[in-house]
């Protein structure tokens, strides 16, 4: 019986790139010794696959011409018909795949799926964390500090505050789970309407613009889709209250940065939370670093220290056992929705 062969592509950092610095490259690799510790959990199927531990396009070309599965983050999609025609399944070491998009690569019968539950625990401490950081008034706090600036900011407990989370999947769930215990009101915005632990009630996209004026806190932690691309600009975010602050750890794509900047310049905003960019690390010359108000944090709200590649390792190895089985794989892309 012929080895189900897995490729599997490391990439170094660079500027522009995920990952975008030696740190980021250290959290992200995919080692031997990393992928032999989670293989030595599943005996069973060692014997069954044979496989290479790689970077960039170091051996792509000739590794990928007999692989059967590829792991990994990013890699070029242009002519993958071509250069990997046994390309069965690809998994991504990551939630989002928006980096891939379109899929109009992806031959029939190819599967990719992603890595949706590992950022969830963190993610959710993350968004609390800033929620709260908000309602304390710590984004003016540090914009005060930087103008040495001693000026007393009073706020009241989160209780009773409208909090509208657009995106409830693990991400916002996960964050969702715990403001709710706070006694804060939590109203969930996701594609189909559907009903969320912790919401007191859960609309459409559609519907944004019927709750947007109530909002006290805004939290997104959607995707990047045809959907949700350009969801919040500047006619949405100028029906939110000035008392309003905002957190985004979904992708820049769905927020209008530029208006919110001008918003936070003019103050009609109370604040706000950005951890995802479209280009990282930030250019050092963007009008971002200078806003008031506003925090900057370097894509850091879902990724847990230390043990973020055995986690994701462990949703491969599952579903490299049902593939094994010939079953159907959990955390499978949509390439029509993108997620």
């Amino acid at each position: 019986m012929n080895k189900i062969k897995i490729h599997i592509r490391n990439n170094h950092w660079k500027e522009g790139f995920l990952p975008c610095d030696l740190e980021g490259e250290k959290h992200s690799t995919i080692t031997k010794e990393e992928f032999e510790k989670g293989l030595s959990e599943h005996p069973e199927i060692k014997d069954k696959i044979e496989y290479l531990v790689d970077w960039d396009d170091d051996n792509y070309l000739s590794s990928m011409k007999d692989a059967d599965i590829l792991l990994g983050w990013q890699f070029p999609t242009e002519n993958i018909k071509t250069i990997a025609p046994k390309l069965k399944w690809i998994h991504v070491s990551s939630a989002g795949v928006n980096h891939l998009s379109p899929f109009d690569w992806m031959k029939e019968g190819l599967v990719l799926t992603n890595s949706s539950g590992v950022h969830a625990k963190k993610a959710g401490e993350f968004g609390l964390m800033s929620i709260l950081m908000l309602q304390n008034q710590m984004t003016k706090i540090v914009t005060n500090q930087k103008n040495k600036e001693f000026v007393t900011l009073l706020s009241k407990p989160i209780d009773g505050f409208k909090v509208v989370v657009v995106g409830t999947g693990s991400l916002g769930g996960s964050m969702i789970k715990h403001i709710s215990k706070l006694g804060a009101e939590v109203i969930g915005v996701n594609r189909r309407g559907r009903a969320v632990e912790g919401c007191s009630k859960v609309i459409t996209f559609d519907k944004i613009d019927d709750v947007l004026p109530v909002a006290d806190f805004l939290y997104l932690a959607v995707p990047e889709t045809e959907e949700t691309k350009g969801l919040i600009n500047k006619v949405r975010l100028d029906s939110l209250k000035s008392s309003c602050g905002i957190v985004n750890i979904g992708r820049q794509s769905v927020l209008d940065y530029e208006a919110l900047r001008i918003k936070l310049e003019k103050n009609e905003l109370a604040g706000a939370i950005l951890d995802v960019f479209s280009h990282e690390p930030i250019p050092k010359n963007s009008n971002l670093w200078d806003t008031p108000n506003l925090i900057i944090t370097p894509h850091i709200s879902s990724d847990s220290q230390g043990n973020y590649i055995e986690m994701v390792l462990k949703i491969f190895f599952k579903n490299l056992k049902l593939f094994i089985e010939n079953k159907e794989l959990i955390n499978q892309i949509d390439r029509n929705l993108g997620y």
